[in-house]
Parts: C-alpha cells; sequence; structure tokens
C-alpha cells in the first residue's frame, strides 16, 4: 500500500475500555452443538434426510457482523488489521486505550429489484463494535490508521519500558 493510496482514520484514545463477553457466550452453545453432533448418529438427527437448521451453520448475526481482525505484535510496534468489506470510512469509529482497542461501525446495503409486476426491496443496515486486548502497552498518542477497500491497518508504537538501572554511589 502506498503513501498516496492511504486514507487517515480518526484514532480517539479512551480510558475505559468496553469489554465484549458475546463471542464466549456463543462459543459455549457451538461447543454443546458439536457435542451432539458427535455423539447423535447422522440418521438419528435427519430422520426425514432434511438437516434442521443449526443456529451456528452459518454463523450467528452477531457474529457475521464483526469484523474479522489480525493483531500482529512486532519487536517496536503492534499493527491491527481489521477486515470490514462494505463499511464506509466516514461509519468507523477506532479507539484505542494503552492495551485494548474498539472498532465499531455501521454497515448498510441496498437492492431493489423490479420484474414486470414484481417489486422487491431488500435493504439491511447494523452497526458493530468489537473491543480487543492488545499484547503490549502501545502508546495510542503516536498511533496511525489507514483504511482503504474495507481494510482497516493501525500501526500502534509500544511503550518503551523504563529499565532498572544500577546507579553506583561516590
Amino acid at each position: 500500500m502506498t503513501t498516496e493510496e492511504k486514507k487517515s482514520v480518526e484514532v480517539k484514545e479512551t480510558h475505559s475500555p468496553k469489554t465484549s463477553k458475546t463471542h464466549h457466550s456463543i462459543r459455549a452453545f457451538e461447543d454443546m452443538d458439536r457435542f451432539f453432533d458427535h455423539f447423535f448418529p447422522q440418521r438419528l438427527r435427519h430422520p426425514f434426510g432434511a438437516e434442521w437448521p443449526s443456529l451456528f451453520d452459518a454463523k450467528s448475526s452477531i457474529e457475521t457482523q464483526l469484523p474479522k481482525v489480525d493483531i500482529l505484535d512486532r519487536d517496536t510496534e503492534v499493527i491491527v488489521r481489521a477486515e470490514m468489506p462494505g463499511v464506509d470510512k466516514k461509519d468507523v469509529d477506532v479507539s484505542v486505550t494503552e492495551n485494548s482497542i474498539s472498532i465499531s461501525g455501521k454497515t448498510r446495503h441496498e437492492e431493489k429489484v423490479e420484474e414486470g409486476d414484481y417489486i422487491r426491496s431488500e435493504i439491511s443496515s447494523g452497526s458493530f463494535s468489537r473491543t480487543l486486548p492488545l499484547p503490549s502497552q502501545v502508546d495510542a498518542n503516536a498511533a496511525k490508521a489507514s483504511f482503504k477497500d474495507g481494510l482497516l491497518e493501525l500501526t500502534l508504537p509500544k511503550v518503551q519500558k523504563v529499565q532498572r538501572q544500577k546507579i553506583s554511589l561516590e
């Protein structure tokens, strides 16, 4: 990504990170779903050949709205990449504390099809918010962010830890 292609995204420093337990709550139900899949044969679960829909087959609507995130822990910085296809830059909000990052935004998709007398209009919109812990303390004031083609990339410099030094007495 060249410097000319990068667009700036406002990064806000906050002091009280929000934590989301949604993913952990859903995981327990997914584990239970897999448990039953393992112990009950296919013919008992689907006696008529048709599979009953699982709450987790296509992932829940909550999980599909969350951006997919990569966090890279490098020597002097932490890189965060979040994939948000179809989201406009103006609808993205990022905040960083010394040990966490929060990404939130809004999505909107409109589709209108007219065929003869039949008209169909599908409009979907939603919002997402995700807070993730960072592997190291970072300097939120020195954060750099870019957003292009639905990919948010943040470069967060690590806080330099003060090393203990021995002082000789004279």
